[in-house]
């Protein structure tokens, strides 16, 4: 749409898939091409309008009832990561497994399983900063038998024991500030004879996405971000949006573009998402946009 037309409506270049997010949905478009059916351990991707495309082709999204249950079958491991169990399982049950795992998450795994090993009386505190119930940090918590604190916001980092060794880790889309004030906190109150060590394991490729973004949503009147309700990933760097510019709205699918989004009315809007926001969808939040500005 021309300026002269109407609000400038661009579409964040620095938002959209992942390369996690990106191979685990070519893993499952290949594998679709080539044979079906082929289960998905959970949604592929936080982001209903997606799971519902590739649905339509042919995945089958089940839970981990399911999987129990199924035999001889082939079944897609997301980008997230699974525990152990899941593979003892998939063994059980003569399942074949397509491992989309994210090569970010499955070096932290490694990482916190190694953590996990060398402590042979487990008297360190492992510790991972992420949303307890995430299916990352469930395959996390999964290296270490169930034994890993795990602590959502900063100021549950209180609860620790500073007079017992800790080790810090972090789910790979947390915010990058609250790590290092976790990190400093317990600097400050570990205990003199007990140790601390952390290891940085968020993913840059959403870390240095938030000070790109802040910059994109100052930089309009209106910003439409558009991620699923359950992406963990997108609330953070939805947060960010809000933090610089307050006529900031979160929405789902085109159909919550609504004229009164658009009151006042403004000279630039930005569409931006999540690592799980498929440009696609970004694409009909712009064309949703030029119909109502053009009604």
């Amino acid at each position: 749409m021309d300026a002269k037309d109407g609000p400038h409506i661009s579409i964040d270049t620095g938002s959209g898939f992942c390369f996690g997010v990106t191979r685990a949905i070519s893993k499952a478009e290949e594998e679709l091409s080539q044979s079906q059916p082929l289960y998905c351990l959970g949604d592929i991707v936080h982001n209903s309008r997606e799971v519902e495309r590739l649905r339509q082709i042919g995945l089958i999204t089940i839970d981990h009832e399911q999987f129990r249950q199924l035999h001889d079958a082939s079944v897609l491991l997301r980008a997230h990561g699974e525990p152990p169990s899941t593979y003892r399982q998939a063994e059980q049950n003569g399942l074949t497994l397509i491992d989309a795992t994210c090569p970010v998450v499955l070096h932290l795994q490694e990482r916190i399983r190694r953590e996990y090993l060398s402590d042979a009386g487990h008297r360190r505190q492992i510790v991972i900063f992420g949303k307890p119930g995430h299916a990352e940090v469930l395959g996390l918590v999964g290296q270490t038998e169930g034994t890993a604190i795990v602590i959502e916001h900063p100021d549950e980092v209180t609860r620790l024991d500073f007079t017992r060794d800790i080790a810090l880790y972090s789910q790979t889309t947390k915010s990058l500030e609250d790590f290092r004030y976790i990190v400093e906190y317990i600097r400050h109150h570990i205990a003199p004879s007990a140790t601390f060590t952390y290891a940085d394991t968020i993913c840059r490729q959403v870390a240095n996405r938030m000070p790109h973004i802040r910059e994109f949503a100052a930089s309009h009147d209106l910003i439409l971000f558009v991620c699923g309700r359950k992406s963990s990933n997108g609330r953070v760097l939805f947060d960010q949006c809000l933090s610089v510019n307050p006529n900031s709205h979160l929405i789902d699918s085109p159909d919550e573009i609504t004229p009164a989004i658009l009151s006042p009315r403004p000279t630039s809007i930005g569409i931006c998402g999540a690592t799980s926001t498929p440009n696609w969808l970004m694409e009909q939040c712009r064309e949703r946009l030029q119909a109502l500005l053009q009604s």
